[in-house]
């Protein structure tokens, strides 16, 4: 069951023009960036990304929107991505934006086999009722907007609340990236890097996981797993270059104090 792979463009080569790719990752943390790159070298478009967020202009998913590679995504946040916005703006890129927490559950779901939910979140707006800006066209005109969701009421412990119904996600590809990872596919993520990775990873039909540490099966307790290897397909092992390469979003410092 050794899932090691020679290289990331040998992971990646079979993601074919069209797929749907869930991606980890918040900001630039925990951003499968190697795979990314190796995507964009292999020339693959028209994918739909499932990902928080667009990452930023020359960093992460911003390397395949630059390129006009993402043809539509599934995201909460369009955030520092100026050509995210541009894009979406101009006609160019679908997005289906959905609230955070529920995109979350929406990949969880998917990964777990279930087919929709119902959430409070978004009762009583356009995410549910429908009509949020999907497609623009390139005079700025909504050609392609969201649809009405089914809303229900349900018995809850204050008394009887609308939910709408959710429908889960499921992905062609999921592209995560690990602190550490074992041939077998199980996977640590660390600190704040943990994100978005265990859905994207759970979400996808074949899972590919870019590790910044191999070991070896046993080395990592079964309590300190973030996802197992029954969820991951192919693990591509970092260069020592390629797992520091890390980028700060936004640096924010303060001066230090004078010592007394």
């Amino acid at each position: 069951m050794d899932k090691v792979v020679s290289s990331a463009a040998q992971a990646v080569a079979d993601i074919p023009n069209g797929a749907r790719i869930s991606v980890g990752g918040f900001g630039l943390c925990g951003v499968p960036s190697v795979l990314i790159a190796a995507l964009l070298e292999a020339g693959t478009h028209d994918l739909e990304a499932v990902s928080n967020n667009g990452g930023v202009d020359d960093w992460g998913l911003g390397l395949l929107l630059s390129a006009k590679r993402i043809r539509r995504m599934i995201s909460s946040y369009v955030g520092e991505n100026k050509e995210f916005a541009r894009q979406y703006l101009g006609g160019e890129l679908e997005v289906e934006l959905t609230p955070q927490g529920t995109l979350a559950e929406r990949m969880r779901a998917g990964g777990s086999g279930i087919a929709g939910f119902f959430t409070a979140t978004g009762v009583g707006t356009q995410v549910a009722e429908g009509g949020l800006p999907w497609l623009y066209d390139s005079s700025g005109d909504v050609i392609k907007s969201s649809p009405e969701k089914l809303v229900m009421v349900f018995e809850t412990a204050s008394g009887e609340r609308e939910f709408v119904l959710e429908e889960a996600i499921t992905a062609d590809f999921g592209l995560v990236r690990a602190w550490k990872g074992d041939r077998h596919g199980n996977l640590v993520y660390r600190d704040s890097a943990r994100n978005f990775n265990p859905l994207a990873a759970m979400c996808g039909q074949i899972t590919i996981a870019e590790v910044e540490e191999l070991v070896e099966p046993g080395e990592l307790q079964p309590n300190d797993v973030h996802t197992p290897g029954v969820f991951v397909h192919r693990v591509v092992a970092l260069t020592p270059e390629q797992a520091v390469d890390k980028r700060i979003e936004r640096r924010t410092v303060r001066a230090r104090a004078e010592a007394s």
